[in-house]
């Protein structure tokens, strides 16, 4: 159970603190790494870095840990961003319709002329036209405007 004074007053939500930062970077950066070379790393005690794990978990900072891959692995692979503009008080319905595509890698509230920008990855072009029409027969989103992204710099 975490303490209060590591709860936003506001928002009631954990607030990581700086030894939080510390190991969620170190994770970033080899999320392979094992608590004995984090906590060697950080300078402080395995069981110290076991538990600051477990709470980011527990509270849902640390949503998981994933596999990352060189930038050419897959050749073929399609990402773009689309830019979303949402009719009337249709957001939350749009919202939760995005989340179930898993080609949507993310998706931000946004301002300014567009609503929601998603992060779109498909496999393909084929199923990057696919995914684009189904996100644009979607109630709601009367306008959206997509760029493909080409290379990283």
């Amino acid at each position: 159970m975490t303490r209060s004074s590591e709860r936003d007053k506001h928002t009631g939500r954990y607030v990581p603190d700086d030894l939080d930062r510390r190991i969620i970077a170190y994770l970033r950066a080899d999320g392979r790494a094992s608590l004995s070379k984090i906590a060697d790393a950080l300078g402080v005690a395995r069981g110290t870095v076991q538990g600051r794990l477990d709470r980011l978990l527990e509270t849902g900072t640390l949503l998981g840990f994933t596999a990352r891959v060189r930038e050419d692995y897959d050749a073929n692979a399609v990402r773009a961003v689309m830019m979303i503009e949402v009719v009337g008080k249709s957001t939350t319905q749009v919202i939760r319709k995005l989340r179930g595509m898993t080609e949507i890698h993310a998706l931000h509230t946004t301002n300014g002329n567009w609503d929601l920008v998603a992060d779109i990855r498909a496999d393909n072009l084929s199923e990057f036209d696919r995914i684009l029409r189904e996100i644009r027969l979607i109630d709601g989103i009367s306008n959206s405007e997509t760029s493909l992204l080409l290379s990283s710099v």
